[in-house]
Parts: C-alpha cells; sequence; structure tokens
C-alpha cells in the first residue's frame, strides 16, 4: 500500500542522507546563537486565516472539528504557532530572541517537483527587534547553511525587496491606490510564473490602465535606483534602504520582483533562488514581520525570519550533485561461532559501544558464513568473531573486511584493534 498522496516513506538509506544534511543545517543555526523551540501540530484555524494569506488559509489548510466543536487545522507553517508561543511567554523571555525549529508542516496542493503535502521545514527567527542588524544576521545566516552543504555564492542567488519600498513606488510611480495594492502585489507574486499576455490582463483586471502599467513595468525590470524617485520619509523605515548605503549590500541582490504573499510580511522580503537551469526556481524565503504576535498581545514585537524546505534543498543539492553520502549501519559486527558464545559476544558488544562504535550482534542463529556475506553486504568495516577456543585463550579473531587481514586479539586488546581499523 502507497502512502497518502503526497506524504513520503523514508527507508534508513535515505533517511541517512536527511539526518546528514539536517545536522549540518544544525550545527550552522546554532553557530549563530539559535536555540531549538518546538510547538503543537494542531492550531486553531483563526490563526492561519488571519496571517497566513488567502491561499493557504481557503485552499491549503486540512482542518477539522473537534468533539467539541473547536475548528483545528493542522500547520501548513510554524510561523503564526511561534508568534503565539513568543507571546503567551513574552513576559519571561529575554528579547532579542533567536529561536529555530524543525517540524512537518501539511498543505492541501498539487503533489510536483518541490512541492508535497506533508514536508519538514527549518524555521529560523529573530524576535525583539526592528534594527537592520537583524536582516544582515540571518542574510550571513543563509550563505553559511547553502556553504555547509557545499554550494557557491554561484550557485543560488538570494533576492531581497521591501514591502515599504514597493508600496511608496506604487504610489508615486505607478499611481495605485491602497485598495488595489493587495490584487497587484499578488499578480507580481506570480510574475515570473506567467506570460505577458496573462500578466496584462490580471492588471487591467485589478483597474490599471496603459500607462500604469507601463510605469509598473518600469519599476519592476529597473534597479536600486528606483528609490531615487521615492520621498525620504517612506524610506525611513526601510532596513533593506539602510543596507542598500553600505557594505552589508554585497549579502543579496534588491529584486522588486520579490513580493512573497504572506499577510504578515510588513517590509523586508527575500527569496533564495537556484541559478541552474534545470531547477530554476525558488528555494526558500522570509520576511520581517512588525508585530506578528499583535494577534496574541498587545506588546510590539518585531521580527524577521525564513522557512527552509526540505523539498526543494534536497532537489537542489541533488540538482548540483552536492548530496552527501553518509556510511549506513555499523561499523563493527560481533558474530558469536555458536548459541554457547552469545554472552561472550554481548560483552565484546557493549565494551565497543561503550567507547562509541556502531557495533551489533546477530539476531537470528545462522552460519558464520552468512553473518559474513551479510557484513559484506552491509558495508561493515570489521567482524569480531567470538570462537569458543579463542575465548579460552582470552582472545577473539578480528578481521578488517576492507583489506581482509585476520588476526587473533586478546580481548582486552579488542576495542584499540578496531578503532585503528576505524580510522585506517
Amino acid at each position: 500500500m502507497n502512502p497518502y498522496r503526497g506524504t513520503r516513506d523514508f527507508l534508513p538509506d535515505e533517511m541517512a542522507v536527511r539526518q546528514a544534511v539536517f545536522s549540518e543545517f544544525y550545527r550552522v543555526v546554532e553557530i549563530y546563537g539559535f536555540e531549538r523551540y518546538d510547538g503543537p501540530l494542531l492550531e486553531p484555524v483563526e490563526i492561519y486565516e488571519a496571517k497566513s494569506g488567502r491561499e493557504i488559509a481557503d485552499q491549503q489548510l486540512y482542518s477539522l472539528t473537534d468533539r467539541s466543536g473547536r475548528r483545528l487545522a493542522l500547520r501548513p507553517e510554524m510561523t503564526p504557532s511561534v508568534a503565539r508561543m513568543v507571546a503567551r511567554f513574552s513576559g519571561q523571555l529575554d528579547f532579542p530572541l533567536r529561536w529555530y525549529s524543525h517540524v512537518n508542516c501539511h498543505r492541501y496542493e498539487r503533489p510536483q517537483r518541490g512541492r508535497v503535502r506533508e514536508h519538514w521545514q527549518i524555521n529560523c527567527d529573530i524576535f525583539g527587534s526592528a534594527s537592520e542588524v537583524c536582516e544582515s544576521e540571518i542574510f550571513d545566516l543563509i550563505h553559511a547553511l547553502m556553504a555547509g552543504v557545499g554550494a557557491t555564492r554561484d550557485d543560488y542567488l538570494l533576492r531581497v525587496n521591501c514591502r515599504i519600498i514597493a508600496e511608496s513606488a506604487m504610489r508615486h510611480i505607478v499611481g495605485i491606490s491602497e485598495q488595489a495594492m493587495p490584487e497587484v502585489f499578488g499578480i507580481i507574486d506570480r510574475w515570473e510564473k506567467s506570460d505577458e499576455d496573462a500578466r496584462i490582463a490580471d492588471l487591467i483586471g485589478a483597474g490599471l490602465d496603459q500607462r500604469q502599467i507601463e510605469r509598473l513595468g518600469t519599476v519592476l525590470t529597473g534597479d536600486r535606483n528606483v528609490m531615487d524617485e521615492l520621498p525620504d520619509e517612506d524610506l525611513r523605515d526601510s532596513n533593506v534602504a539602510k543596507l542598500l548605503k553600505c557594505s552589508e549590500s554585497n549579502l543579496f541582490r534588491f529584486d522588486p520582483l520579490i513580493i512573497r504573499a504572506f499577510e504578515y510580511y510588513t517590509s523586508t522580503v527575500f527569496e533564495v533562488f537556484d541559478t541552474d537551469s534545470d531547477n530554476r526556481r525558488s528555494l526558500f524565503g522570509g520576511g520581517r514581520y512588525a508585530n506578528l504576535a499583535g494577534l496574541f498581545t498587545k506588546k510590539d514585537i518585531p521580527g524577521i525570519g525564513f522557512g527552509m524546505g526540505d523539498v526543494t534543498m534536497l532537489d537542489f543539492l541533488d540538482t548540483h550533485d552536492l548530496l552527501p553520502t553518509p556510511q549506513l549501519g555499523s561499523d563493527v559486527v560481533v558474530v558469536p561461532v555458536s548459541l554457547e558464545m552469545n554472552d561472550a559476544a554481548r560483552s565484546v558488544a557493549r565494551s565497543l559501544r561503550a567507547v562509541g562504535m556502531k557495533a551489533v550482534l546477530p539476531l537470528l542463529e545462522r552460519s558464520l558464513s552468512t553473518e559474513m556475506k551479510r557484513a559484506v553486504r552491509n558495508k561493515n568495516r570489521v567482524v569480531v568473531i567470538v570462537g569458543e577456543a579463542e575465548w579460552r585463550r582470552g582472545a577473539v579473531t578480528v578481521r578488517d573486511l576492507g583489506s581482509r587481514a585476520q588476526s587473533e586479539v586478546a580481548i582486552d586488546r579488542v576495542v584499540t584493534q578496531v578503532q585503528e581499523i576505524l580510522t585506517e
């Protein structure tokens, strides 16, 4: 039987690859001072209806009603949950916070390359600071995460925009109303996925005339010089505008096409794109929220963060031949030659495990030759054979499956001998 469409089974070989990738991500994130948290899989539907955007709330939620009549949903993303948690414990937290999580999320989407219905996502957020230093720290972290799995700056592109800048450009250059902005931003968010005729039809449907459409095209295909036409007071609260004036601008490319549809983003927005023509797509993204926790508390708690999904990142690593090849299975197999030697074999395995070596014992009664063939198939490095005669002499047989060398080793030297083979 196959799993539910859009969900996945992970066998040990695939889990080993995932574990190697995620462990590296954890290492890098924690170097930057982020602390891990977690939260419930089920949340009230209302927090997603209020903060996640109409597409998620109306089309992608897995929702249910419990026996008490409460409307709940499987989390489609982690940001509203962490905002609720930060608000709940704000009186006892020492701000600013650097938090991260690695959780599974569920969205009812059409499964395709890069999209499934259950995915795992690493989320990194800073809460409690509106400073542009947070943007620099987040962008630095993104580059460190990519470098940690072997990617170079040529393999991906960090594209950054600011909704403050975008809204000012819509008002002062394009000339559209506040009421039309959400619809126009939705069109911009789909810009690179639509052809020109479809974009023009959507913009006309949103109420733009030909002159406004031409001005919008100029804004979206321009560069940072567009800000020269905007009032200084509109740019005062834009951290992106501040970063573009200093050396930190080398961390990203300013790109007016980056909007992101989530309703909680209020200024900085960004996405990381694969530059390979075989996988030219967004890998992950995030942004700044002035007060996401405002749904749960009257305190102003600004934040910035991003979510990195497992599907797109593993596709990226596969595209660039960067997937790791971790060794599966155990380092050592300890094989008793008879049932009578099981206790002795277990004592040897315990001594190896005590120093951190992965050692296994046979779980079925099989011949020595069968166990040796299995060890070769499983790519084990060493087999320790516990025979009756050798054990009476205070020894065991150690066989190096790489060199095929075999020797009798004193029991109190087994750990040292195996360690030497494994480090060769």
